[in-house]
């Protein structure tokens, strides 16, 4: 567990404790760069907005204001770059619906405001399609939580009106759609074109643990999606195929997955878009479809080419570029194409739709992609393993202040990574060359959103930290960097506070060690102290605000200030329950609860409390990612299921109390899953097998979260030492592409494989008793599961107990799966009280109701001995046995064992 303390900002800090290491003397700078970002020389990075709740996207209006959406659906409006008191332009929390990966996260202005008043929002919707918000209230643990499969929103493209620095009227929906089952891969990002016309993207709505072609949900397939039920391969077209529903016209077409290009003032397509004579709305609005997550977009500075940030799933991240939107639907091939190779999950499963795109179909490469196990620029300190691509901005062709090498350069960021990196043209101005790479800023604050602004410096939102950051460019002398250790900053009068500046630093060495310094204890304007560290009493009132001003040996300044409070102590959160330890599988109910004490104020209400759930996401121990979860206000404590998803990862619980004063405190505690390993074979070994994303060879294990999701798919066919194998069967029963929910125990499953061309007898375990005439139903060994356990004892006997059966009899076996049948293996009930068969029609169908014509028919000799029965080579999924009379004089019909030989159809 750790502790945290820290000035309250707008809104709640539950994420910037969660991001920063524990501190005991708060730190507040101003003007100050990320705590270890690295930059190229002549380059500085500031903070000029702070106190922001997980900010998502920034936007610069022609007439100098700033307009900045957080992901709980506020937008905060700032007049200009030295406005520190933002207005809250619009609020649609009650709409937006705030979960994990959902939020507001797309935010556009007019090209012509103000005199077009108008600023874009795309943000997922709290409520399933054809519902109204608010419909899940930012809760979806009655649905086992955002990532089950149940917690069904929707997509929404609005356009609001300005009057001053405020929203007027309510807003005008322009589009509603983007069906989204799971909790990430929800809306992307808004821009326009120097057409004037407004391009939005969107991910596709589905899982990101699994191959999901649309196979879970209560009720099964809640989008609605083609060809509707239950989805199963080959046919299945919902999950992730939905970026691929452009290439399925017999339904309509949906938005998941896709790049639009609208008209801003309805939402209906663009004139000149790629499909404006089809009949479907929604595919006249689509000019790019195929992705996966296209979080960011951005458009070449004097054209309409749109470049996307795709985030990849375990293997690549993407840049994608559509050079002309009216020149042709670009397909960029997800989820059949991960990169610019085949994705081995989706492979796998031998699904139609990528089955198709896989024979040419068409599918466009992207401009440059990542590997997340490789750098992006070779020897940087960037990490690697977690990664997803953030932000893109184009810098201007012509002009800006940083050196022209910049010019035309598409600055990228990646969260997970916390770097942006600069793809360079290969002269001013020209298009960016993938191969022409350089890290622009190593260890950068939680990028998530880039953009050019004022004077041309590159501007990055930090979600994590609640801030935008500036990056800027100086030819000459830098300025120094303030910062200001201050402790403590709180209690009672008279208050002496230490201060210290010596963490304050200046880039050039000509000016390190040679920084003035200049305190100004309550910010009246007099320096009250010109040392590096000093002291100061304060008494009863206030608040107070110290700054220190720190100059250069060319006078270059920069300034750090502290709230200081007397007469006011800081409030302790303490983490009641769960306890430290306590472990977590997916669906667990999590309950919490803590309380507050503060020293002015004694135990604190529970409005004093918030809490926010964190979950990181790992590639190694020291490389995660976070989510948040969930977040809850002004409440002491509550329940949340434990999450779907993939290991490594862990929770962290975060409360923070804040005081009547708004002094605050926070305290963590880390949760981390039960995990099980899950053992994947195959007979013969070594053959390959999808777990989840991609193909392994086995023998192979998996640690992953008890109760998790995970997709298994038998590859087949494949070629291993000369010798073509199909796909038999599973140990546990499962279709050739299955879903494994984790057990609490390690499990191995084994996927059986068949020679192509060798005649082999499938394994006993493998088949199922589909139908049958008749059986006794009084004794035990009358079931007719009998002829499949081995057991040459017990057998199926077709009568009751007070009266014969007349003939004909039938027992039909399911093979669980297609095949070249060609025998039939049979053990008779050889003795003088049961009788023994004569008569025999064997058929082979396809379905297990149409049957047709018998394949083989016959007499068994006089044995007890198993027989064999040969068939003409018939492919089919059942076989039928029907005995038609018996010796003996016995109306019955009694086998002891049943098999079938087949010869594998690929």
């Amino acid at each position: 567990m750790s502790d945290r303390v820290g000035k309250r900002r707008l809104g709640r800090i539950g994420l910037v404790a969660a991001l920063l290491a524990a501190v005991t003397t708060p730190v507040v700078t101003t003007a100050t760069p990320a705590s270890a970002v690295t930059l190229p020389t002549g380059f500085q990075e500031q903070v000029v907005f702070s106190g922001l709740n997980l900010p998502t996207n920034i936007e610069f209006a022609p007439d100098g204001r700033i307009f900045v959406a957080e992901k709980g659906g506020r937008i905060r409006v700032y007049d200009d770059l030295a406005d520190t008191t933002p207005t809250t332009f619009a609020d649609l929390s009650a709409n937006v619906h705030n979960q994990h990966d959902r939020g507001l996260l797309g935010l556009a202005v007019h090209p012509q405001f103000p005199a077009q008043p108008y600023v874009y929002v795309l943000y997922s919707y709290d409520a399933p399609p054809g519902q109204t918000a608010p419909y899940w209230n930012d809760n979806c643990a009655a649905v086992g939580g955002t990532n089950g499969g149940q917690c069904v929103i929707t997509g929404r493209l609005s356009r609001l009106t300005a009057a001053g620095n405020q929203m007027t009227g309510s807003e005008q929906v322009l589009v509603q759609d983007w069906c989204q089952q799971y909790a990430s891969h929800s809306v992307g990002d808004l821009a326009f074109g120097a057409d004037g016309m407004l391009y939005v993207s969107a991910g596709d709505g589905a899982s990101y643990d699994v191959v999901d072609y649309g196979q879970r949900g209560t009720p099964i397939n809640p989008c609605g999606d083609p060809p509707g039920g239950a989805m199963t391969p080959p046919t299945a077209e919902g999950g992730a195929l939905r970026s691929q529903d452009l290439r399925t016209p017999a339904d309509a077409t949906g938005l998941d997955g896709t790049l639009l290009r609208l008209d801003p003032a309805t939402g209906q397509a663009a004139p000149g878009n790629p499909l404006a004579g089809s009949a479907d709305p929604n595919a006249r609005r689509i000019v790019a479809d195929g992705m996966r997550n296209p979080y960011r977009i951005t458009v070449r500075p004097g054209s309409n080419e749109v470049w996307l940030g795709d985030v990849g799933w375990t293997k690549w991240e993407e840049i994608n570029r559509v050079p002309n939107p009216t020149s042709g639907v670009t397909n960029f091939g997800w989820p059949c194409y991960e990169g610019a190779g085949r994705q081995g999950g989706y492979d796998g499963a031998n699904l139609n739709v990528c089955e198709n795109l896989y024979t040419g179909a068409g599918q466009t490469a992207p401009f440059y992609a990542y590997d997340h196990a490789a750098t992006v620029v070779p020897g940087e300190t960037c990490p690697t393993g977690s990664s997803s691509v953030g932000g893109v901005a184009f810098y201007p062709a012509a002009g800006g202040s940083y050196p022209a090498a910049y010019q035309g350069a598409l600055f990228f960021s990646d969260y997970s990574r916390d770097c942006i990196w600069a793809m360079l043209p290969a002269a001013p101005g020209g298009l960016p060359v993938a191969s022409n790479r350089q890290t622009f800023a190593a260890a950068a604050s939680n990028p998530v959103d880039l953009a050019i602004g004022p004077g041309g410096d590159l501007y990055y939102v930090d979600i994590g930290g609640g801030a935008i950051r500036r990056i800027r460019y100086f030819p000459g002398n830098q300025p120094p960097v303030a910062q200001i250790n201050a402790t403590p900053t709180s209690g009672p009068a008279p208050l002496t506070v230490s201060f210290n500046g010596t963490g304050s630093t200046d880039p050039d060495p000509a000016d390190q060690g040679k920084l003035r310094y200049e305190w100004d204890f309550t910010n009246d304007g007099t320096v009250d102290a010109t040392t590096a560290t000093a002291q100061y009493t304060y008494p009863a009132g206030g608040p107070y605000t110290a700054r220190l001003r720190v100059v250069d040996t060319l006078g270059a300044s920069a300034t750090a200030t502290v709230p200081i409070q007397t007469g006011n102590s800081l409030p302790t959160a303490v983490i009641d329950t769960p306890a430290a330890g306590f472990t977590w599988a997916v669906n667990t109910p999590i309950t919490f609860t803590g309380h507050a004490t503060d020293p002015d104020q004694g135990t604190l209400p529970a409005s004093a409390l918030d809490w926010r759930m964190n979950l990181h996401h790992c590639s190694a121990p020291d490389n995660c990612h976070i989510h948040v979860l969930q977040e809850w206000d002004g409440v002491a404590g509550g329940t949340i299921a434990g999450p779907d998803h993939e290991y490594p990862s862990y929770l962290e619980l975060v409360l923070t109390a804040t005081d009547a004063g708004g002094l605050t405190h926070s305290t963590s505690r880390r949760l981390d899953p039960k995990t099980v390993n899950l053992t994947v074979a195959t007979n013969p070994p070594g053959l390959q097998v999808v777990f989840n994303s991609g193909p392994q060879t086995t023998p192979f294990t998996r640690t992953v979260i008890q109760g998790s999701t995970n997709t298994v798919s038998a590859v087949t066919p494949q070629n291993a030492g000369g010798t073509t194998y199909d796909f038999a069967s599973w140990s546990d029963g499962g279709a050739q592409t299955h879903l494994i929910t984790a057990p609490a125990v390690p499990t191995t499953y084994t996927a059986r494989y068949l020679d192509r061309g060798a005649s082999v007898r499938l394994p006993q375990s493998q088949l199922d008793v589909a139908d049958v005439s008749s059986q006794e139903t009084l004794q035990t060994n009358g079931r007719a599961t009998n002829v499949l356990d081995g057991n040459t004892g017990t057998y199926w006997h077709t009568r009751t107990r007070s009266s014969a059966l007349p003939h004909p009899h039938w027992i039909d076996l399911d093979l669980n799966g297609s095949y070249q049948v060609n025998r039939l293996h049979y053990l008779p009930r050889q003795d003088s009280a049961n009788g023994r068969i004569t008569g025999y029609e064997v058929y082979v169908s396809n379905d297990g109701y149409t049957w047709g014509n018998p394949v083989a028919t016959g007499t068994f000799p006089n044995t007890a001995a198993e027989q064999t029965v040969t068939i003409p080579p018939t492919t089919g999924g059942y076989v039928r046995l029907r005995t038609l009379g018996e010796v003996n004089g016995q109306p019955w019909t009694t086998v002891a064992e049943l098999n079938v030989g087949v010869v594998p159809t690929g």
